[in-house]
């Protein structure tokens, strides 16, 4: 189960169920493969809607990688996302702002 208060968020992958979680190393792995100039960037990508199916996928192994995940960006090309690419966008977005939410935000 994930810890929303933690930054967590959860998701299903091929059934079976995963923890995200945007550390330090994730973020900084995230910007690189976002090829973002900064964090405040890699949000505003977000929240102006101007981000693609990569910036997607890169926020989720980012995600996971944070979580404990082991696997690579490739894995997850034929992996079944439970909710389609509509789901793992809203994941992904809702990843971003936990990751940047102030304690007692109540807002994510």
């Amino acid at each position: 189960m994930a810890n929303p208060w933690q930054g967590e968020v959860a998701i299903r992958i091929d059934g079976k169920p995963h923890g995200m979680k945007l550390t330090l190393g994730a973020l900084a792995e995230l910007e690189a493969a976002m090829e973002a100039d900064s964090l405040v960037a890699l949000v505003e990508r977000f929240e102006a809607g101007g981000y693609a199916s990569r910036d997607v996928l890169a926020l989720i192994v980012a995600g996971l990688r944070g979580g404990g995940w082991q696997g690579e960006a490739r894995d997850l090309l034929t992996a079944e996302i439970e909710g389609g690419p509509v789901e793992a966008a809203r994941l992904a977005g809702l990843l971003l702002a936990r990751a940047f939410a102030l304690p007692g935000d109540g807002s994510v």
